[in-house]
């Protein structure tokens, strides 16, 4: 019998999940999103979430709280009488009373394999980390971050230039075959959970603006990751003298290059940028205001001298 269910989501990420799930027939009863945010240039107009709005499409009631901790939404909650809480990347913690409102439980869809990468960036910290594997889990909710039980993983290898926009763009339909699959065991009344071990715990803590810019004095390999794993959200930067003046540049593709020299040195016309071991090429990068550009395109605006240096 089909499952009556909650989604709870705000991303793109989450919204292949979603459409799978009501497309297998299960009744998507309400979604929970986070509320508008204000966008655009001057960031004027309030814009609805990417759930928020394939929700809508499809006619499903959605509700926007800023925090599910007052009783008032609690009870709207367990008034929904749902059978189970489906969460992908929602963006908002769930008290107890959230997660024990419903008869069969909450899971979540996270894209990393639990216990690494807890928390709120497992796409990029396991880039810029180099792993070459990652993968989706199901996992039944507890009021831990990221602690519950596992039902189901699938693998993923990660390239060795894979950016964190085309692991994501992997990892969102991953999930929702994934979560789709659990949620039909569910139904049946067959899925199996197992604890997490409770070795290799790491933690995905958000990206800080403090941390985008590269850091020349890093070995090639650690740059090229720091570089890919922040493509294309929020991007990893550095200034250079672009037509004699220093600019803020994104650096949103790259590969391992050979050469040395002082760190961030430009070494030849091919964009080579020494580390503190090897060197990168920079194969695309973006000046404020611009459209990403291949370094071919990019030097054609942009006046770099070999022998200049990034900082």
């Amino acid at each position: 019998m089909p499952l009556r269910l909650v989604f709870m989501g705000t991303p793109e990420f989450s919204v292949p999940t979603l459409h799978a799930l009501a497309e297998t027939g299960h009744e998507v009863i309400a979604v929970y999103s986070q509320p508008p945010r204000p966008a655009g240039r001057r960031g004027l107009e309030l814009t609805k979430s990417p759930v928020h709005r394939a929700a809508e499409q499809r006619g499903i009631e959605v509700r926007t709280p800023t925090s599910l901790r007052s009783e008032v939404e609690q009870e709207a909650f367990r008034a929904l009488k749902a059978d189970a809480a489906v969460v992908v990347a929602y963006g908002l913690l769930l008290p107890a009373p959230i997660l024990e409102g419903t008869r069969l439980g909450a899971y979540n869809g996270h894209a990393s394999l639990l216990p690494r990468w807890r928390g709120a960036a497992p796409i990029q910290r396991a880039i810029m980390a180099g792993d070459r594997e990652t993968g989706m889990m199901v996992m039944k909710m507890d009021e831990g971050l990221d602690t519950g039980p596992i039902a189901m993983t699938e693998r993923v290898a990660i390239g060795p230039d894979m950016t964190a926009s085309e692991l994501h763009d992997i990892l969102k339909e991953v999930g929702a075959r994934l979560m789709c699959r659990a949620i039909s065991r569910l139904e049946e009344g067959a899925l199996e959970l197992r604890p997490q071990p409770s070795e290799g715990v790491t933690y995905a803590k958000k990206i800080g603006k403090e941390e985008t810019r590269v850091d020349w004095t890093l070995p090639a390999p650690q740059v090229h990751n720091h570089i890919r794993g922040l493509s294309a959200f929020p991007g990893a930067w550095g200034e250079m003298p672009v037509s004699g003046k220093m600019e803020r540049v994104k650096l949103l593709r790259s590969s391992l290059s050979s050469g040395s020299g002082t760190p961030g040195k430009v070494l030849d016309e091919a964009l080579s940028i020494a580390c503190g071991e090897g060197a990168v090429r920079l194969l695309q990068l973006q000046r404020a205001g611009g459209k990403v550009l291949p370094a071919k395109e990019f030097l054609r605006g942009a006046k770099l001298q070999k022998g200049a240096r990034i900082k």
